[in-house]
């Protein structure tokens, strides 16, 4: 995916976040953070891996289902975050039509405190501004096709377990 399209994405998002302060404090970042076995982390857009290669706060980045995975040491260069990062909880979805749109990731349940007030207690600005980094990716047949298998993966975390 051209570099052009991630600064764009970037920038729409710029410094928003889902609350208008420091959601990390809620929560102590548990976004950052690895599982208790050093798992965890977030999926790569085309292009990211190349852009964080020299990031000393990246601990590894290993072969995902579809996307490679960033695992980082939970203190990061705000302003290189990868887009996965910048969007969460929110996560790309087809909207009604084709149109690409967000809504609260599913894995988020397990972490984030903000999911119980729903997609309504984030800050809309940062709603509209994650809504428009994923359509600027969906412009591109790349990011499209990117965003079909995140999609793909995330609806798997939404099944019953029984």
């Amino acid at each position: 995916m051209n570099q052009d399209i991630l600064n764009r994405a970037y920038a729409r998002i710029g410094a928003l976040t889902p609350m208008l302060r420091d959601c990390g404090a809620l929560c102590g970042a548990a976004c950052c953070q690895t599982d208790a076995d050093g798992q965890g982390g977030v999926h790569l857009f085309p292009g990211e891996a190349a852009r964080l290669k020299d990031c000393d706060w990246v601990d590894r980045v290993v072969p995902g289902s579809f996307a490679p995975i960033m695992i980082c040491s939970g203190q990061c260069d705000r302003n290189l975050r990868p887009l996965g990062c910048r969007i969460f909880p929110l996560t790309p979805v087809r909207g009604k039509g084709v149109r690409w749109t967000v809504r609260l990731d599913a894995r988020a349940r397990a972490m984030c405190p903000l999911v119980a007030s729903g997609i309504g207690g984030l800050d809309p600005d940062f709603v509209k501004a994650a809504r428009d980094a994923v359509r600027i990716v969906a412009d591109d047949p790349e990011g499209d096709a990117f965003l079909e298998k995140w999609l793909e993966l995330e609806e798997e975390y939404r099944k019953p377990l029984w």
